[in-house]
């Protein structure tokens, strides 16, 4: 494949959907076809399934439940969107990928990111992302901006208590240090414009690579 897998990963209120739009036309000014998209979501299976997971009476689910509908939608979205765009030479922008259940169902679930990782190995094969920015912001500041913004959707996990995020972002932290080559920090308690230009100069000095 001759394009670039970019994924932006980060716990909730950490900016990086904004940050993954903004980016988009600075990119593709530069000259490369950029393609963005988001998980779970992208093309219209995935958005039903999003739907179940994300669907705030959804109280019962099971943690399992959620790891394997969370890979399903991976695995559709990848085949329908992901992988022709890639084959195609364009530079895919995707908001959040597999590190998200490592994360959210491995570690903060307790499922076991070893567990989750090995569902999600049916689900994407060998397609890991070329470069990803981990968002980092201490849980309880991406709260308050989450608190903050009434326009955000609000979702199943914003009735998580603060220790489930807290797990979320330790298993971050966890994975930045076991995937130094790829994953890569951008220190989001900064000013929006701030974290856009690290987040730009990570993208466009990998690419100059």
């Amino acid at each position: 494949m001759s394009g670039y897998f970019i994924t932006f990963e980060g716990g909730e209120g950490a900016g990086k959907t904004s940050i993954l739009h903004s980016l988009q036309d600075k990119i593709a000014n530069l000259g490369y076809d950029v393609v963005t998209t988001r998980e779970p979501g992208g093309i219209e299976i995935a958005e039903k399934i999003r739907n179940i997971i994300l669907d705030p009476t959804h109280t019962t689910m099971d943690g399992r439940t959620e790891a394997l509908l969370y890979a399903a939608a991976r695995r559709q979205h990848l085949v329908e969107k992901v992988l022709p765009a890639l084959e195609n030479g364009n530079i895919v922008l995707c908001d959040r990928f597999i590190d998200s259940s490592l994360a959210y169902q491995g570690h903060a679930r307790g499922l076991g990111m070893d567990e989750v990782f090995s569902v999600n190995q049916f689900a994407i094969q060998e397609c890991m992302p070329d470069l990803t920015l981990f968002f980092d912001i201490e849980p309880k500041k991406g709260l308050q901006r989450i608190a903050a913004n009434k326009d955000r959707e609000r979702n199943r996990l914003d009735l998580e208590n603060i220790h489930f995020h807290e797990k979320v972002y330790e298993a971050y932290q966890q994975l930045v240090k076991k995937f130094p080559a790829r994953i890569k920090t951008i220190d989001a308690d900064q000013k929006l414009e701030k974290v856009e230009t690290d987040s730009l100069e990570k993208i466009t000095s990998y690419l100059k690579k």
